[in-house]
């Protein structure tokens, strides 16, 4: 079972390095998130509300920006797949998702002023310090729910061990982005805008990823 699901474990990252990783300035962008993340790991240990702020201000919007704005969203010549097809088959949050957990991420602080006891769970907040700490509470709360969401999710619409392997992934991803991607800005300041793909073999072209796909269209 261990062996199964570190074989699991590979191929979903494998594909979500071959599918949607192919921008250096993407690369260099997670290569700063993976550090930022790191240092949001520890610091859970010392003052988890820093932890948040840095984890939502600095890992997940440099991240989430290289996927956006910078990863290309066009016919994908390596893999022969269109961008419409990689965003149905995504294990994890594909932009539609991610647009909605950003969302829920940035309007979260409204709720502070609308209520700032959020329904007597918070002491009001009297500056500006109170304020970013129980914003920063929001966040972590934010953070683990999303994650928790997808990983049930997936229970429901492919398997338990979808599910946890995912989770597997986005927790150890920090550090599987540091060691994967720690070339990329030195690549991006040779000039080179994409991953030249010459990594990728040909066996995984028919990543198994896509098998559980029927199941999903037909569940």
């Amino acid at each position: 079972m261990i062996k199964n699901y570190l074989e699991q474990l590979r191929i979903q990252r494998w594909d979500d390095h071959r599918y949607y990783h192919h921008s250096r300035i993407n690369q260099s962008l997670h290569f700063v998130s993976a550090l930022s993340f790191l240092f949001a790991y520890v610091w859970l240990f010392v003052d988890p509300m820093i932890s948040a702020l840095v984890g939502w201000l600095v890992s997940m919007t440099s991240r989430q920006a290289g996927h956006f704005f910078f990863e290309p969203h066009d016919y994908d010549h390596i893999n022969q797949a269109t961008h419409e097809y990689k965003e149905e088959i995504k294990v994890g949050y594909n932009l539609q998702r991610k647009v909605v957990l950003m969302a829920i991420w940035a309007f979260s602080p409204l709720v502070l002023f609308v209520d700032p006891t959020l329904f007597g769970l918070f002491t009001p907040w009297a500056n500006a310090t109170d304020f970013v700490r129980q914003v920063a509470k929001i966040w972590l709360v934010v953070g683990g729910g999303g994650l928790l969401f997808r990983t049930v999710h997936l229970f429901f619409i492919r398997d338990v061990e979808t599910g946890l392997v995912w989770m597997t992934k986005i927790l150890t991803d920090p550090f599987h982005d540091l060691m994967l991607y720690r070339g990329a800005p030195l690549a991006l300041m040779r000039g080179e805008l994409m991953d030249p793909g010459l990594h990728l073999n040909p066996e995984h072209t028919l990543g198994l990823i896509s098998e559980p796909v029927l199941e999903e269209q037909h569940a």
